[in-house]
Parts: structure tokens; C-alpha cells; sequence
């Protein structure tokens, strides 16, 4: 088994939405919020600013940690053993990529797609989000207990 350090950003706008990004990879379809993988020799904070750059060509700030994984979570994908800490992030300039309205909004002919939507917190539910950590950071955004640390 390995480990696969995981960093994602909670960025929320002024009407209290918080960023989706929904994706389409080798048969897999799911909705979380935005980041991914930590590479090697890379820090937590600068792998989320280079994900937001890469998936949305938009600079955050990181303003708080919000989770870090607590117990074990097995990869959705592979044997993995997941480590995952979530931010809460701000924008640094505006959002730079499309945004859809609905979910799973895809062009019809690609195999490997990400799209990127607002949705309003209170109308977000944990199925909505496709991974069990994605669920319970939603439950401490909805709980108040996130905004905490910050």
C-alpha cells in the first residue's frame, strides 16, 4: 500500500457558494472540490496554488486549514491509502476558468473532461459530492466547526 497525499480548497464567493469542479477520467465521473495530488519534493500550500493555476488559471491565497484526514481512507480508484488536508482559499484575482450551472455538464465527445460550478452551501448535500472525505468537510462547512481554525 501507499500513501496518497491529497490537498484541496474550499473557495467560497460572496454569495455564500462554495467552487465544484466536476470530472470525467478513464470511466470515472465525479464531483468534489477543487486540487489533487501533492508531488514529490512539494509542499501542501504550493501544490493547492499550483492546482488552482493548473485546473482553473487562477492564483489563490490560503486563508486556514480546515481538515486533515483522521483516519484511514482507501483510494476510490487503487489500492492507495489517502491523506488528505483541505484549505479554505481565497482568490487572489477572478476566477479564469468556465463555469457551468448544472452538474456533470460535459461536451459530449471527450473521454477525460473538468468543469467548474458555484453551488450554494445550504443547498449542497453530501451526496452530491462523490468522495466520503469531500462529505464530511461539506458537514463541518454546514456544522460551522471549519471556520474554527481560521
Amino acid at each position: 500500500m501507499v500513501f496518497s497525499v491529497r490537498v484541496y480548497g474550499l473557495l467560497l464567493n460572496e454569495r455564500q457558494e462554495v467552487l465544484l469542479t466536476d470530472e470525467k477520467e478513464n470511466g470515472f465521473i465525479y464531483t468534489k472540490f477543487p486540487g489533487g495530488g501533492v508531488e514529490l519534493g512539494e509542499g501542501l500550500l504550493d501544490a493547492l496554488k499550483r492546482e488552482f493555476m493548473e485546473e482553473c488559471n487562477t492564483p489563490i491565497d490560503i486563508i486556514g486549514h480546515v481538515y486533515t484526514t483522521e483516519n484511514f481512507v482507501k483510494s476510490a480508484f487503487n489500492d492507495d491509502q489517502i491523506v488528505a488536508i483541505y484549505y479554505l482559499v481565497e482568490l487572489v484575482d477572478t476566477l479564469n476558468c468556465e463555469l457551468k450551472t448544472k452538474p456533470l455538464d460535459f461536451a459530449p465527445s471527450l473521454d477525460c473532461q473538468q468543469v467548474f460550478r458555484w453551488v450554494t452551501l445550504t443547498s449542497l448535500k453530501q451526496e452530491d459530492l462523490t468522495f466520503q472525505l469531500d462529505q464530511h468537510v461539506l458537514s463541518l462547512l454546514n456544522s460551522g466547526q471549519a471556520w474554527e481554525g481560521t
